[in-house]
């Protein structure tokens, strides 16, 4: 493996619920040599790609900051705050924006108030697209390899109310594809019910797509669809009027 590769092998172990590593779990992760681990580590922390506080280390404030360059996200985000703001003052409820990674969605932006449900989102952090109503509207909209890629295996359950029967979301995504909304029943975490939309481009692929999530004690998904949906079209207008 190149210098480049074991640098992205160890970037890649930290995960959005991490509040440091240690060496020693990091080499589990990693599974490279302690010598080399150790080397890297040092030089990826004067380079400022690391933090090392306590013995522990840390993707450093820098590497966020390199992150925030990147144009789509940035775009991204620039576009949807004011929707996903505004959405979240009409339900009160966990808002989100993801992006589609391979067979994951990518959360890039979260608001919630005081009372948001404990779900298992977190900014950076990575989903099965099957398994939320975010990653549905993105999978609903997918290039056709992307679904025969999600499909190719069996569909991890990560709930007891998790949709791991390959007929029943596709029928899901079928739906999708024609309401152009998902819903998500206790099936990323127990008590979490979610309605999510895509944001498309010009030739209807889902660039991006936001949802909002609450308890299931409270939340009525379908009730706020339509503002959902009106929300995620606003986004891919804007996106679109930006582009061009």
């Amino acid at each position: 493996m190149s210098v480049v590769g074991k640098v992205s092998l160890i970037l890649d172990a930290f995960t959005a619920e991490d509040r440091g590593i240690g060496f020693a779990e990091l080499q589990r992760r990693t599974g490279l040599a302690k010598a080399t681990l150790h080397r890297l580590t040092g030089e990826m922390v004067d380079a400022r790609l690391l933090d090392r506080v306590d013995g522990r280390y840390h993707l450093s404030g820098h590497l966020f900051a390199l992150g925030m360059r990147a144009s789509v996200e940035r775009s991204l985000i620039e576009v949807a705050t004011p929707f996903l703001e505004d959405l979240y003052e009409r339900t009160h409820e966990t808002v989100h924006l993801g992006r589609r990674e391979g067979t994951e969605v990518v959360y890039v932006a979260k608001i919630g108030g005081h009372r948001q449900a404990r779900a298992p989102s977190r900014l950076g952090g990575r989903l099965p697209l099957h398994a939320t109503a975010i990653g549905k509207a993105l999978l609903a909209f997918a290039p056709d390899p992307v679904r025969a890629e999600v499909f190719a295996k069996p569909l991890e359950r990560l709930a007891p109310r998790t949709v791991t029967s390959a007929a029943l979301l596709r029928r899901q995504l079928d739906e999708a594809a024609e309401t152009g909304l998902t819903y998500e029943a206790e099936e990323s975490a127990v008590g979490i019910v979610c309605v999510g939309a895509p944001v498309l481009d010009a030739d209807d692929v889902a660039v991006a797509a936001i949802s909002v999530a609450g308890p299931s004690t409270r939340f009525q998904p379908q009730k706020h669809g339509a503002a959902v949906k009106a929300a995620a079209a606003e986004i891919a207008i804007t996106l679109a009027r930006r582009s061009a």
